[in-house]
């Protein structure tokens, strides 16, 4: 996509009307996509990165998939997972599935791989949100619209066992 492209989608992303709406859409198209391709599409990949997270949910324990966009740091290994919940109020339900089941998978490329999670915090979540932040703008656009922090993890390949 060009840069143009790219500038246009960041503007539509960070408006009210897109939070509001994208959550219930973008999921599910990802979803179906993925699921339709066996792992090997993720629509909103095609502008950013993204992954389908794996993880077992806090309440019910039940596993569940979310697709979600991604800083790939050392791709195929390390990744930053952001739980901007697109700009709304509360913390995305992933991010309280993975505080309790900080293990999980992603499926990365077509890929099923192990990985460890990590709430980032201090020094290390600072740094980090610079990063996210250079790697894609709006999401200093959703920081301004809630008064909670927004969860920044690092997920991280598990080794073989």
């Amino acid at each position: 996509m060009s840069g143009l492209g790219v500038r246009f989608v960041q503007k539509v992303s960070s408006t009210r009307g897109f939070a509001r709406v994208a959550p219930h859409v973008i999921p599910a198209l990802d979803r179906a996509v993925h699921r339709l391709t066996r792992g090997k599409v993720l629509l909103s990949a095609q502008l950013l990165p993204g992954v389908v997270l794996t993880v077992t949910g806090a309440r019910s324990g039940l596993p569940r998939r979310t697709p979600l966009a991604c800083m790939p740091e050392e791709p195929g290994r390390s990744w930053l997972l952001v739980g901007s919940n697109f700009g709304r109020t509360g913390h995305p339900a992933w991010t309280a599935n993975l505080l309790a089941h900080p293990d999980a998978e992603v499926s990365w490329q077509g890929q099923d791989i192990p990985v460890t999670a990590r709430l980032l915090t201090g020094p290390e979540r600072d740094g980090a949100w610079r990063a996210v932040l250079a790697f894609w703008p709006p999401y200093a656009t959703y920081q301004a619209r809630v008064e909670r922090e927004i969860r920044i993890f690092r997920i991280v390949r598990r080794p073989p066992s």
